[in-house]
C-alpha cells in the first residue's frame, strides 16, 4: 500500500488536474453543480454495483469517479468563494470529532448500538428538529424506508425481537388480502406499502440489507432469463412460441449453473 506521503501526492496531482481541466477543457469549464448532479448519482450507483459484485478493481475505479466529482463541486465552490476542498475536509473532520465523543471525549460506550444512539442524540443537539431530517427526499423508496427505520431505532423507537417484526409482517399480509378481496385499488396499494415497509424492517432485524438482497435477486433473475433466451435461439424458437413447461426446463437448468 502507498505511504501517507504518496497518498497526499496523489491527491495533490488530482487537484492540479482538476484545476487544469476547469481552466482549459471546454466541457469541464461549462459544468455547474446542477449539471453534474445526475452524473454524480449515476457514478454512485455504478460504485454500488461494483461493491455488490465484489469487483475490487472496479470499486477502485468507481471510487475515483466519485472522488473526482467531490473535487469538481469543491472547485466550483472555490470559484464563487463559498468553499473549497479544505473547507469540505475540515467540515467532515469537525463533524466526526463532535459525533465520536467516545473517542475524542470522555463518553463511555459498550457497543455499536450505543454509538448509533449517541450519534442521533448529538445530531438533535446540533439543531436538527427531527432524527428523520437527514433522510434525503430523493432516495429510492426502498432505501428510504430502510434509513427511516434505522434512524428511529437509534432513539429507541423499535421492536425488541425479530419474531415481533415477523408477526407484524403476517398481520400486514392479512390486511392486504382483505383489501384484495374487497377490490379497492387505493386501499390495496396502501396495504401493499405496509407489507413492504414491514418486510424491510424484518430484513433489518435479520441483519440483511434489503436493497442488496433485492438487487442480488434482480441480477440472478436477469442471468437466468438471459440463459433462457440463449437456449431458445439455440433450438430455433421465439420466446413467445415456447410453452411455460419448455421455459421451465431451461430455467431450472440455469439454476444448476449458478
Amino acid at each position: 500500500m502507498n505511504s501517507r506521503k504518496e497518498q497526499l501526492e496523489a491527491l495533490d496531482r488530482l487537484l492540479t488536474i482538476m484545476d487544469e481541466l476547469r481552466e482549459q477543457c471546454p466541457w469541464d469549464k461549462k459544468q455547474t453543480m446542477q449539471s453534474l448532479r445526475h452524473l454524480t448519482i449515476e457514478e454512485t450507483y455504478e460504485l454500488g454495483d461494483a461493491i455488490l459484485d465484489n469487483d475490487l478493481n472496479e470499486v477502485k475505479m468507481e471510487l475515483g469517479d466519485v472522488l473526482l466529482h467531490i473535487l469538481f463541486y469543491s472547485k466550483i465552490g472555490s470559484e464563487t468563494n463559498d468553499f473549497d476542498i479544505a473547507d469540505v475536509a475540515n467540515a467532515i473532520c469537525d463533524k466526526l470529532i463532535n459525533r465520536h465523543p467516545h473517542i475524542y471525549g470522555d463518553v463511555k460506550v459498550i457497543d455499536a448500538e450505543d454509538v448509533k444512539r449517541n450519534w442521533e442524540q448529538i445530531k438533535l443537539k446540533e439543531g436538527k428538529k427531527s432524527v428523520l431530517e437527514g433522510v434525503p427526499k430523493s432516495l429510492p423508496a426502498l432505501v428510504k424506508a430502510n434509513r427511516i427505520q434505522d434512524k428511529v431505532s437509534g432513539v429507541g423507537f423499535d421492536w425488541e425481537e425479530p419474531q415481533q417484526v415477523f408477526e407484524k409482517v403476517q398481520e400486514e399480509l392479512g390486511e392486504l388480502q382483505v383489501e384484495v378481496v374487497a377490490g379497492d385499488i387505493e386501499k390495496i396499494e396502501a396495504e401493499f406499502g405496509d407489507v413492504l415497509f414491514s418486510m424491510i424492517n424484518y430484513a433489518r432485524f435479520l441483519g440483511v440489507n434489503p436493497e442488496n438482497a433485492l438487487e442480488r435477486t434482480n441480477k440472478k433473475f436477469i442471468k437466468r432469463f438471459q440463459y433462457l433466451e440463449v437456449k431458445a435461439k439455440e433450438i430455433g424458437k421465439e420466446m413467445n412460441d415456447m410453452s411455460l413447461e419448455e421455459m421451465d426446463v431451461y430455467w431450472n437448468e440455469a439454476k444448476t449453473k449458478e
